[in-house]
């Protein structure tokens, strides 16, 4: 009888907390590689490493604990009809509602207390504050709902915001004070903190007017609302969760509240992709990229795409962004995960080589006056030694001379176990083609820094000119060359397991950088294979541009490699659906399918005969 693994047990333990605290019987838990989510009683928070690091194993009580309490403690339909409409201050009142649900629930628990405290530890190094060197660089939702958060429970931000929170802590302070300083005394009645709120943003001049609806309105309010809410959960029912704003920024995914202009773009106001892959609706608890999957019928007919400057980008090869030492310890890890998939990935890489041999193989001219004896023919040797026609001549089988491009999406939503097996599926795949004498190329993309870097930062310097394109510095990463053996190449691969090197994803950008390196290579045919999950998203970009500024450019590009190009397009959707752009794909739910999906779309495109 199989025994439960520790990560089970750890599993089921939170989730009988989380039972506990929410005090719903009904409530799931499940540990995810994406974004921590909540969608009605299901929670998923990120999964810890098998041997469960405490670090890892406190953010994920962090993150179930705060879902728990917000399910106890929050009434969404109260939330939406006092929201306001306007789009920062919509992001800093669903900010400061988890500030509230948050401090309400540790009230009295040192252990909630600090596990949340972990989680936004581990939120705050990947949100903009952290970065922030102007006032205008800081996201006021996250200033506010760490100002709230002292005022609630009496500790300090993070230290990883605390120089972008002292840029705008007197300006905050000076015009809200009171407002601030009321609020732990409504902690307890969720509609009097909204009014307070509402005031709050008034004094900050975020919105005009009162946000809390008329009493005498308050009879058919409810009832609107309740219908809002139900279709709210109706459709977030389809979504990966119901996330709140402080719950997902630290895993690389929280949009930034507003712009830098004090706006923000309509389309990042979605929560995740529906089953279908259409944005969802505004979520009420925060705001997270939008991964638009538009029909092209949407599209302008005209469309120019263009970065700000390319000053900034950079192609590098993996062993430039590490020393060796790292590198090694870093390929090690990646060994480890490949022990346990080794088994069934390896029988699909030998299936992968018996069909490219078999495409080798050999083949005979038979009926000729001279070569190897014909074992057909011998009756009619024997009966005459003179009869022509009589032997074979072996031949060699044309195939074509090959190179694979493997461009993998290293994008912060695929950190976990997605860009794990994305690695251990490229190592293996490579060695399997590298014996049949297929080379092979594995090319990464993602960007330089989050939400922007020195781009966006020379944008600022410029006076913010209008739609000024991509505004994030990209950065393409080479991890084994279509020339380089595997062995010279296996450390390099380990990289994507290293901390911090997940960002956003420009996938237009990368797709014409790969083909363009398989272009000028000398083989006959060539195939390009993208490996992602999902749409382009990088939120400096979208904030100052259209909301499917990067979409259009990915569909661009592909229906020009699909329609112009020599080069053989296939791509692999991780969790959503990329068969709306690419015409050959197919979409996996589990990355444990990643390894046979690979193997059985590629021999696929080697059964072509072009």
């Amino acid at each position: 009888m199989a025994t439960d693994s520790p990560l089970d047990r750890f599993r089921d333990v939170l989730a009988g907390t989380a039972r506990a605290l929410s005090r719903e019987a009904e409530v799931e838990l499940a540990f995810t590689a994406d974004a921590p989510a909540q969608s009605g009683r299901h929670i998923k928070v990120p999964m810890p490493g098998r041997n469960l690091p405490p670090e890892q194993v406190a953010e994920a009580r962090g993150f179930a604990d705060g879902f728990a309490l917000r399910m106890r403690l929050h009434d969404s339909a109260m939330h939406l009809r006092a929201a306001p409409k306007e789009a920062v201050a919509r992001a800093v009142f669903d900010a400061v509602e988890t500030a509230r649900v948050e401090a309400l629930g540790s009230k009295g628990y040192a252990g909630i207390a600090d596990n949340l405290d972990h989680a936004l530890q581990m939120r705050m190094r990947s949100d903009p504050i952290s970065r922030a060197r102007t006032r205008d660089e800081v996201p006021l939702s996250t200033a506010i709902q760490l100002l709230v958060r002292e005022r609630l429970t009496g500790r300090e931000a993070p230290a990883e915001a605390a120089l972008g929170l002292a840029l705008v802590r007197d300006w905050i302070e000076d015009r809200g004070a009171s407002e601030l300083d009321a609020l732990a005394l409504a902690m307890d009645d969720q509609a009097a903190f909204a009014k307070l709120v509402g005031n709050l943003l008034e004094d900050l001049e975020l919105t005009e007017g009162d946000l809390i609806p008329d009493e005498a309105d308050e009879g058919g309010g409810e009832d609107e609302g309740t219908d809002e809410q139900e279709q709210d959960e109706s459709e977030q029912g389809e979504q990966d969760g119901d996330t709140g704003q402080g719950e997902t920024e630290a895993r690389g995914e929280q949009s930034d509240a507003e712009t830098e202009d004090g706006s923000e773009s309509e389309q990042e106001q979605g929560e995740f992709d529906d089953a279908d892959g259409e944005p969802g609706d505004e979520g009420e608890d925060g705001m997270m990229p939008v991964r638009p999957n538009r029909p092209w019928s949407d599209l302008p007919p005209q469309f120019e795409y263009g970065a700000f400057t390319n000053q900034y980008d950079e192609v590098i090869a993996a062993t430039d962004l590490c020393d060796t030492e790292e590198l090694d310890r870093l390929r090690a890890y990646l060994d480890q995960q490949l022990v346990h998939l080794q088994g069934v990935v390896t029988k699909l890489a030998n299936r992968l080589q018996r069909r490219l041999m078999a495409q080798q193989s050999r083949s005979w001219d038979f009926d000729q006056e001279e070569g190897l004896l014909d074992a057909a023919r011998l009756a009619r040797v024997v009966v005459n030694p003179m009869q022509s026609l009589s032997y074979k001549i072996e031949k060699e089988a044309q195939f074509r001379d090959t190179v694979v491009t493997l461009l993998i999406d290293n994008s912060g939503s695929m950190r976990g176990r997605p860009i794990s097996i994305a690695a251990i599926s490229a190592d293996i795949l490579a060695r399997t083609l590298e014996r049949v004498g297929v080379k092979t190329e594995i090319l990464g993309f993602t960007t330089r820094a989050w939400k922007g870097g020195q781009s966006r930062e020379k944008w600022l310097a410029e006076g913010r000119p209008a739609q000024p394109g991509r505004l994030n510095d990209v950065r393409h990463i080479v991890y084994k060359q279509a020339d380089e053996p595997w062995r010279r190449a296996k450390k390099s691969l380990g990289l994507m397991m290293r901390e911090g090197l997940l960002k956003e994803n420009i996938d237009g950008e990368a797709l014409l950088w790969a083909h363009q390196r398989l272009i000028a290579r000398p083989e006959d045919r060539k195939i390009l294979m993208v490996i992602s999950d999902g749409a382009p998203v990088d939120d400096s970009t979208l904030s100052v541009n259209s909301g499917s500024y990067l979409e259009r450019h990915l569909r661009q590009v592909i229906g020009w490699i699909e329609q112009r190009s020599p080069v053989g397009l296939v791509a692999i959707g991780i969790g959503h659906d990329v068969t709306r752009y690419y015409g050959r794909a197919v979409t996996i739910m589990d990355v444990d399918q990643l390894a046979g999906t690979m193997i059985e779309q590629l021999a696929s495109l080697f059964d072509i005969e072009a």
